[in-house]
C-alpha cells in the first residue's frame, strides 16, 4: 500500500475545503449581526421580543461565531502540515523510493536491481521481463510468486540472457500474469528510483526521479 508521510493530498484538500466554509460561514455570520439587530431596533415597545427567542437567536449567534473560528483554525494547521511536507520532501532528494513504475535502473556500480510486483488477482503463471529501451528483451523470470494482494519481489542481477553484464542505465520492465484459462490479470510493477529533485505547487509535492519519472510524495510506498 502507498505510504503517504507528507499528507500533502489531504492538506490540499482541507485547506480547500476551510477557506470556501470560512467564507460561507463569515458571510452567515454578518447576515446574522444585521438580521439580529435590526430585530432588535424595530421591536414594539408594546409588545417586546419574547426572551426565550431572544436566547435562541443568541445561541445560534454563538454557534455560528464558533464554526467560524474552528474553520480558521483549521486552515492555519492545514498551511502549517503543508510546510512541513515540503520541508520533508526536501530530505527525500539523493534517497532512493520505491513507486510503482515500469523502469528499473542499473547504477554506475553494476551489480544487481530490485524489482517488485503486485498481482490483482491470484495467477496461474507470472513472468517478468526486463528489456532494453527500445524493446528488446534482456532477462525473463518464470515461476514467480502468483499470490495475490502481496508485494513481490525480484533481484535482477543485471546480466543478459548469456550471463554478460549490462551497462549502467535506465530499463524496462513488464509482467505477465495469467490465470488457468490465459486471460491476463492486472499488475503493477514497482522499483526503487533516486529522487533527483522537488518541485511544491499547490500543496502538493511532487518528486522528479532519476529515470525521467515524476511521482507525488504522497504515492510512493517505502524509502530507502
Amino acid at each position: 500500500m502507498a505510504i503517504d508521510p507528507f499528507g500533502t493530498t489531504s492538506v490540499s484538500t482541507t485547506t480547500s475545503s476551510a477557506s470556501s466554509s470560512m467564507s460561507q460561514l463569515s458571510e452567515d455570520y454578518e447576515s446574522f449581526i444585521t438580521l439580529l439587530t435590526a430585530q432588535i431596533q424595530n421591536q414594539n415597545p408594546l409588545e417586546p421580543m419574547d426572551s426565550t427567542t431572544f436566547i435562541s437567536q443568541l445561541a445560534q449567534l454563538s454557534q455560528v461565531e464558533q464554526s467560524v473560528a474552528t474553520n480558521s483554525n483549521l486552515e492555519g494547521i492545514s498551511d502549517q502540515l503543508a510546510s512541513m511536507g515540503a520541508i520533508t520532501g526536501l530530505s527525500l532528494v539523493g534517497r532512493s523510493v520505491v513507486t510503482a513504475t515500469e523502469g528499473v535502473t542499473l547504477g554506475e556500480d553494476g551489480g544487481s536491481a530490485e524489482m517488485s510486483y503486485v498481482l490483482a488477482a491470484e495467477a496461474a503463471t507470472a513472468t517478468l521481463t526486463v528489456t532494453a529501451e527500445d524493446g528488446t528483451v534482456l532477462r525473463s523470470y518464470t515461476g514467480l510468486d502468483t499470490s495475490a494482494g502481496a508485494r513481490h519481489t525480484v533481484v535482477w542481477d543485471g546480466l543478459d540472457y548469456e550471463g554478460l553484464p549490462l551497462p549502467a542505465g535506465n530499463y524496462k520492465m513488464k509482467l505477465e500474469a495469467l490465470d488457468s484459462e490465459g486471460t491476463t490479470i492486472a499488475s503493477q510493477t514497482y522499483a526503487p528510483l533516486k529522487v533527483q529533485s522537488m518541485t511544491y505547487e499547490n500543496g502538493l509535492a511532487t518528486l522528479h526521479l532519476e529515470n525521467g519519472e515524476t511521482v507525488l510524495a504522497g504515492l510512493i510506498e517505502e524509502i530507502i
